[in-house]
């Protein structure tokens, strides 16, 4: 069987952490508009990681077979 290739746009949007068990992304609405956007939600609460939802887990490991 040939390998399974990556989707290059998965790998850099998402991160799997070190135990292997979750996945990792950025938060939306920090590219552009941020004149309008609090300070404190652009540098505190849109900066900050979060886990992918265990129902969208699925696709993203199907897009990523080698992680």
């Amino acid at each position: 069987m040939p390998k399974i290739k990556t989707k290059k746009s998965a790998a850099k949007r998402f991160r799997i952490t070190g135990s292997g068990k979750k996945i990792v992304r950025r938060k939306a609405f920090k590219n552009h508009l941020l004149e309008r956007k609090s300070k404190e939600r652009t540098r505190r609460r849109l900066s900050q990681t979060s886990l992918v939802h265990e129902s969208d887990e699925k696709n993203v490991r199907l897009m990523m077979p080698y992680s």
